[in-house]
């Protein structure tokens, strides 16, 4: 039993140390490029159009809330007459 834990552990070993290391490009320094060029854009928005299209979502999302929020106090404050 023993000697097969130990050949089990070896043959992982194997596998996970003979793997080869991707390489995997850096790309801070273009992100620090993009994000502190002075161009007007704010910097919530300088991630191109998924980070527009996610503000825009957030946005719509904080107005309809705030929408229902103060629908749902209106209804609450005037109770309905029978």
């Amino acid at each position: 039993m023993y000697r097969q834990f130990l050949a089990l552990q070896r043959a992982s070993r194997r596998l996970i140390s003979s793997s080869a290391c991707r390489q995997v490009e850096n790309k801070v320094p273009h992100y620090q490029k993009l994000f502190q060029e002075d161009n007007g854009i704010p910097v919530h928005l300088k991630g191109g159009t998924k980070d527009a299209l996610l503000y825009r979502c957030t946005m719509v999302l904080t107005v309809v809330g705030t929408g229902y929020f103060f629908y749902s106090l209106i209804d609450v404050a005037f109770p309905k007459k029978n």
